[in-house]
């Protein structure tokens, strides 16, 4: 059974919690910390299994059950922030613990990552060759994942460099984490449920993501009205590290409008 997860604090005023993504750990978050803590609490969280939580794994690695960790964990009420799969925790956290979330962003984040037949995402393919590279090399799982990132950015390699030494500041996670925590990209299903989130909600896209396609915009429109919505134009999926001066003043000002 999983303890309390550790948690990273800095800064004060309203708490900001952020959440990275699948392969990812809390060292991505640096720069935006240095650049929020001088108005928000900013706390940066790792996964069950990754970075300063690699030790701390639970039984059962489902989406309910990491969400309700990392509330938790952070246990007071905040604003919370997710990137990628983060956005799937951190919608879960708005969903189940509403008293606890006083706003919802997500990045580059969708709520059904999987390609269906009415929805376009990641390809099955493509995920069931990470799970079989995992089974072959971490590492090398690991940097192909990396790529991904920056994939569609105008300058790819030096935001692949920029995000290589943020997050190999940590040990990588191990097999089974990687695994389990992918395994969530592909069954996890919130589309019918994001009408029922009432806190401040918007949701901020790279326009050349590869991961979560433009045309997601459009339907999420529909799912979420209730929602506001940020396209960073030439970002990838981490537009926090493409666009960062711009994505972190846009993110700012909609913290500060809402909630200071």
């Amino acid at each position: 059974m999983a303890e309390r997860l550790a948690i990273t604090s800095r800064g004060t005023g309203i708490p900001l919690v952020f959440i990275h993504g699948w392969g990812f750990n809390s060292g991505i978050w640096q720069p935006l910390v240095e650049q929020l803590a001088d108005v928000f609490t900013v706390i940066t969280v790792d996964l069950p299994g990754f970075g300063n939580n690699a030790d701390n794994i639970p039984d059962d690695y489902n989406l309910e059950e990491i969400a309700r960790l990392v509330q938790a964990g952070v246990g007071r009420p905040a604003i919370y922030a997710g990137w990628s799969l983060g956005g799937l925790v951190a919608t879960d956290i708005a969903l189940n613990f509403p008293q606890q979330v006083l706003g919802l962003v997500t990045i580059a984040s969708s709520p059904c990552f999987i390609e269906k037949d009415d929805w376009p995402g990641i390809k099955p393919k493509l995920l069931s060759g990470f799970h079989q590279q995992l089974s072959e090399n971490i590492e090398n799982t690991i940097e192909s994942f990396l790529k991904i990132q920056a994939m569609g950015s105008p300058h790819l390699r030096q935001d692949l460099k920029e995000i290589h030494r943020l997050v190999m500041q940590y040990p990588l996670p191990g097999r089974k984490t990687l695994d389990d925590s992918l395994s969530l990209l592909e069954s996890s299903d919130r589309r019918n449920q994001l009408a029922d989130i009432r806190c401040p909600f918007i949701r901020l896209y790279g326009r050349n993501d590869v991961l979560v396609p433009k045309s997601i915009y459009p339907l999420m429109e529909v799912l979420a009205p209730q929602s506001e919505v940020m396209v960073f134009e030439g970002a990838s999926h981490a537009p926090f590290i493409s666009h960062q001066d711009e994505f972190c003043r846009q993110l700012k000002t909609w913290l500060v409008k809402h909630f200071c």
